[in-house]
């Protein structure tokens, strides 16, 4: 297997496991994974928060961990990547705000290369104008935006992923097992037991 060089997109209040665990599972695999959030650099962090489904009309959320950016987002060649993954949680409501996060996000739809968004993040892709004629999956209260974008929502179970072209979309952190797994076989990793 060719290691992949992954771009990931978060920031403050992203959600702790959409962080966190396809971050370490990525590196775990073998590939080279570059957190990034607008105006930070590497070394600093951002703060996490905790989503869980507890029986309310929506979501609770709690203090996450903090998480330590690797690289610097001033720094970013998008074109020196080979896939994009964006976290979900509340980060993708402002950071869709930052001009150069929707260049980065219309680059790798541009040239078709593998973009990964969980929960929250279909915001983001809303947001740059790049998920119309497509089926995407995202939190639920993300469906309206998704729709407004010209997509079509598809109402995944928690635990659920699509693929739509080089688009991997899921409901929330539940989907991991299947929003990984689809994203990696667009990276075209095998993994051998």
């Amino acid at each position: 297997m060719a290691a992949k060089k992954i771009l990931f997109l978060v920031g403050d209040f992203a959600e702790d496991y959409e962080v966190m665990v396809p971050f370490q599972t990525l590196l775990t695999v073998g590939h080279t994974v570059h957190a990034v959030c607008p105006d930070k650099k590497a070394g600093q962090t951002i703060k996490t928060a905790i989503h869980d489904f507890e029986g309310d009309q929506t979501y609770t959320e709690k203090p996450g961990h903090n998480f330590t950016l690797n690289a610097s987002f001033a720094e970013v060649r998008e074109a020196d990547y080979d896939a994009l993954m964006i976290a979900g949680g509340r980060a993708p409501e402002y950071i869709r705000l930052n001009p150069r996060v929707i260049a980065i996000v219309r680059h790798f739809a541009e040239t078709h290369k593998p973009i990964a968004a969980i929960c929250h993040a279909a915001q983001v892709l809303a947001a740059a104008s790049v998920i119309s004629g497509k089926r995407i999956s995202a939190y639920a209260a993300c469906a309206p935006e998704v729709r407004l974008a010209g997509a079509t929502y598809v109402e995944t179970p928690p635990d659920g992923a699509i693929t739509d072209g080089n688009f991997v979309t899921g409901f929330a952190w539940p989907a991991h097992p299947q929003w990984l797994a689809q994203f990696l076989t667009l990276l075209g990793t095998k993994i051998e037991l």
